[in-house]
């Protein structure tokens, strides 16, 4: 009964989750097939399903220890895995292992909430529900419907997964508006990977010739942050589910805390395969985003990823999106091109190219198009 299961998902707000843990042991044939239910929208297409004979065993991304991050051997190899790949892993760098125990716990206990909990969270502009099908161009439920959910965090995040939107904001803002219940922890979490951020910038940008980062420089590379707290229900069909559909970042960099159940996979190089990103207990993903690839007239390369649902484990992720500020302005470094090369990429207002991003539904890296000259 669509009625009943709209009430149940987002009137109710028990949202994907509360689908998974009625214990389906599959999804009803009634919404497997196209326009069979509003629902078989969210059935992955057959021909972007996940076929695991593409999955590539003789790749991996590269693992970085970061533990001394001058050293010529580690700079290099951050740079070229930056240029080849698009994504690394990290480890011992300058983030203590508890703090990204902490904000993984505070993940799961905001999600583990009753729904009659989150239900009473307040919506401001730091705290967003994100009720997007990151595959779709518009939701099932009429615009009207989604002004009456809005006011009240429902987590439903179009049957998909579940996600938190915390927008980097002053201490005194945070403690005003996010939710005491991952407050601290996402804070904390914040404010040290900032060394790490900055560390990883400085070698990518020494790797462009450009040894001084100057304040607006740093502003145009991470003039803005966000954080996201992922939940991906374990799903009956998984092969059906689209998890995250395939697509590159629109950030500058994306720092990607995992748990021990993965399920992310990075486009190989030949185009056709994919390689899977392994969680490694205290390493840190790092991708390039779009906005490096346009800073860096191309060296630096943002790649494909998915993520696949799990049939059997409730997946959790918290990525930290380091972005330009909207106002910016991006578009080549001039010294990149001062030597009369062509830039590739036009000046793009950030703001701009983010709404391209989102106004559509996931489709590899074709957003960057949006940028091309």
């Amino acid at each position: 009964d669509s009625s009943a299961l709209i009430h149940f998902v987002i009137i109710q707000g028990n949202g994907v989750k509360g689908l998974s843990e009625m214990g389906l042991k599959a999804l009803s044939k009634q919404y497997i097939g196209p326009g069979k239910n509003w629902l078989s929208q969210y059935i992955q297409p057959l021909e972007e399903r996940m076929c695991m004979t593409n999955v590539q065993t003789r790749d991996s991304i590269l693992i970085i220890d970061m533990s001394n991050p001058d050293d010529p051997e580690v700079t290099k190899s951050i740079c070229e895995a930056a240029s080849k790949w698009g994504f690394f892993q990290i480890v011992n760098y300058d983030i203590p292992v508890e703090v990204l125990e902490n904000v993984k716990d505070a993940t799961y206990k905001f999600f583990g909430l009753p729904a009659e909990v989150k239900n009473k969270i307040h919506l401001n502009v730091s705290l967003e529900l994100s009720l997007v099908d990151t595959n779709k161009k518009s939701s099932p439920l009429s615009s009207a419907k989604l002004a009456s959910v809005t006011s009240s965090l429902l987590l439903s995040a179009a049957l998909l997964f579940l996600r938190v939107i915390l927008n980097n904001v002053s201490e005194e803002e945070a403690f005003a508006l996010w939710t005491s219940v991952c407050r601290e922890p996402v804070l904390d979490y914040m404010k040290k990977s900032e060394v790490v951020i900055k560390q990883l910038l400085k070698v990518l940008m020494n790797g462009l010739n450009l040894h001084e980062i100057d304040e607006t420089k740093e502003l145009l590379l991470m003039g803005s942050m966000r954080t996201n707290l992922n939940y991906y229900p374990k799903c009956p069909n998984p092969e059906l589910t689209v998890g995250v559909g395939r697509h590159s970042d629109a950030s500058t960099l994306t720092i990607l805390l995992q748990d021990e159940i993965g399920r992310l996979f990075v486009r190989g190089n030949d185009g056709d395969n994919w390689i899977y990103v392994p969680p490694i207990k205290g390493s840190l993903v790092i991708n390039v985003g779009d906005a490096l690839q346009i800073i860096s007239k191309g060296k630096y390369r943002s790649v494909k990823h998915r993520v696949v649902a799990n049939g059997s484990k409730n997946r959790i992720s918290v990525p930290i999106f380091v972005n330009p500020r909207p106002i910016d302005m991006i578009g080549p470094f001039p010294e990149l091109i001062e030597n009369g090369e062509k830039p590739i990429y036009k000046q793009v207002l950030y703001s701009d190219y983010v709404k391209h991003f989102f106004c559509k539904a996931h489709d590899g890296k074709k957003t960057v198009v949006f940028a091309e000259l």
